[in-house]
Formats: C-alpha cells, sequence, structure tokens
C-alpha cells in the first residue's frame, strides 16, 4: 500500500526555495535535509524567483477593490434569488 501525498504549506516551501537561491548545499543536499524530492525543490526555487517581484509591486488602488465588492454584492443576491425561485418551484412539483 501506498503512502499518502505530503502537502508542505507555503513557509515550508519558502525556507526550502531560499535555502536553494542562497546555495546553502546542492540541491541533492536540500532534498536530503529537508526530506523533499529534489525536483520539487527545483520547482519552487523557480517559482519563487518567478513571483518575487510581485512583493514590490505597488497595492492596487481602492476604487477597484471597491467595484469588485460590489461585483461580489451583486453575484450574491442573485444567488439568493435563484436559490429561493428553486426551492419554490421544488415545492411546486412536488405537490
Amino acid at each position: 500500500m501506498s503512502t499518502p501525498r505530503k502537502r508542505h504549506n507555503a513557509a515550508f516551501k519558502a525556507k526550502v526555495a531560499l535555502a536553494a537561491i542562497k546555495e546553502e548545499g546542492t540541491v541533492s543536499e536540500l532534498s536530503s535535509q529537508f526530506a523533499v524530492h529534489s525536483s520539487m525543490v527545483n520547482k519552487w526555487k523557480a517559482h519563487l524567483l518567478k513571483w518575487a517581484s510581485r512583493l514590490f509591486e505597488e497595492p492596487q488602488s481602492g476604487s477597484s477593490n471597491k467595484q469588485e465588492a460590489a461585483l461580489n454584492d451583486a453575484l450574491y443576491r442573485k444567488i439568493g434569488q435563484l436559490e429561493i425561485d428553486l426551492d419554490f418551484l421544488k415545492k411546486k412539483l412536488g405537490q
């Protein structure tokens, strides 16, 4: 019987990726140290290098957040209305 797949949290992945970027050891050494496959070390390192620039981007303006909130509110209202309609139709068909 196979063992279940391990799920690593973001903090662990960042720790491993930073160790790989700092070259605290070879990929093989790091994979042994952190008990993960070497391909995962390389994948997490590449992911960190690709998305690191987003940490220094300017936050989005408040107007886009307001627009998103308004859209979410409208969608939730529509979902609520559709649920009410569905319940009504189920009752009518059940009679």
